[in-house]
């Protein structure tokens, strides 16, 4: 089976270049086959393109029609959000996972070509906002392939992982190689790899070298919760793949129509303490899960559920962890005294709007900004015409 395009060969022999290089750089320890080294490098490329003939028959391919957005930008390229992407099959009566990314200018129609080739109608079921991530459900009686799901306990950092997406309409997927640098980023939501991932791969899988699925490709930023956040990143060495291995409560979600959002407590802490000193509570958020929980200024929050808080920063990456609607354990200090507290957590209030722009005062006599001409002293004032001077 023919995975890769031209234009993916030769992205791959570019790649492979600087890392044969290296390992050529490299004196093989005592005892160790110098030719091995070779071969292994050679052999990598044959090793990605096995691992992707085995997803590829789990994979679809994603069209959206229509939407608000305009269609292309003014290099001709296709806009962020918009062109065929990828989705990963997760049961085999048609339903779909895939990144919300490829869902930004909100689509009236998606279409998905499955892996036999035909191409049939879907419907948006759910939201994962949290992890950006969405369900999606083909019309008709279908009995397609589900890939195998790499188990989250099993990942180790340095490991080889290879991201597989039909780019922007390819007929055949795109692959970029790299290894997995962390196995647990943005609160404990996503794997982060060095591969090259980009509007081309979101929502297709990272998969390891047996082609099992590690997870669905994704944008996704630290710093920032809006739908196109780590998009900015692409092709940068750092992408995050979301896993599925443990989602199953949020698919049954996304199955019912839900969309899943982050949870919201509702204090404001000291951002930086001396762990594991807890978390110091400075002001909570009138009518917000902590008010109607109990929690008060001055608290230490020294557990949510059996994780122990360290400070501020590290309250707000546990928090991170749940949807809105989850209830936790909440367990302070006050005083000399500890209290268990349950809350409900809620759905972030939205943020504040901007302050609007002064509007900008005329200046008489000319453009804005420009100083006004002075009367000349010679002249005086201009003298007003005769029809309108004031009656005596």
């Amino acid at each position: 089976m023919k995975i890769l395009s031209n234009w993916s060969i030769r992205v791959f022999a570019a790649a492979a270049l600087p890392v044969s290089l290296l390992l050529a750089s490299v004196s093989p320890a005592r005892g160790e086959d110098p030719a091995a080294l070779v071969r292994g490098t050679l052999l990598a490329p044959k090793a990605f393109r096995a691992a992707a003939a085995r997803v590829q028959p789990g994979l679809v391919r994603i069209e959206g029609l229509g939407g608000i957005a305009p269609g292309v930008d003014g290099g001709g390229y296709q806009a962020p959000g918009e062109g065929p992407t990828t989705g990963v099959v997760i049961s085999p009566d048609g339903y779909i996972v895939t990144s919300t990314f490829n869902f930004l200018r909100k689509p009236p129609i998606i279409t998905v070509i499955g892996p036999d080739g035909q191409r049939r109608v879907a419907e948006l079921l759910g939201r994962d906002e949290t992890r950006k991530l969405c369900l999606l459900k083909v019309s008709g009686d279908v009995e397609w392939q589900v890939p195998a799901l790499a188990p989250r306990s099993e990942l180790q950092v340095g490991q080889w992982a290879v991201a597989v997406g039909f780019g922007f309409g390819a007929s055949e997927p795109s692959l970029s190689a790299g290894i997995i640098s962390a196995t647990s980023r943005i609160s404990q939501r996503a794997v982060q790899t060095d591969a090259n991932l980009s509007p081309a791969n979101y929502g297709g899988p990272l998969v390891d070298l047996e082609g099992r699925v590690i997870g669905i490709c994704v944008p996704l930023s630290p710093q920032s919760k809006t739908e196109a956040a780590g998009a900015e990143w692409y092709d940068s060495g750092i992408g995050f793949a979301v896993p599925l291995d443990g989602l199953e409560n949020a698919i049954v979600a996304m199955k019912a129509g839900k969309t899943l959002q982050p949870g919201f407590l509702g204090v404001q802490t000291a951002p930086f303490g001396d762990p594991p000193s807890g978390a110091e509570i400075k002001q909570v958020v009138p009518d917000s899960p902590a008010a109607k929980a109990g929690l008060a200024v001055a608290d230490q929050i020294l557990r949510i559920g059996e994780t122990s808080i360290l400070d501020g920063a590290h309250l707000s990456t546990v928090i991170g962890r749940y949807y809105a609607g989850d209830k936790v354990t909440v367990v302070v200090k006050r005083g000399e005294e500890e209290k268990s507290l349950e809350a409900e957590l809620a759905v972030p209030p939205p943020p504040p709007k901007p302050m609007p722009m002064p509007m900008a005062i005329p200046m008489p006599g000319g453009k804005p900004g420009e100083k006004p001409a002075e009367p000349s002293p010679e002249k005086g004032p201009p003298e007003m015409p005769p029809a309108e001077k004031p009656a005596d």
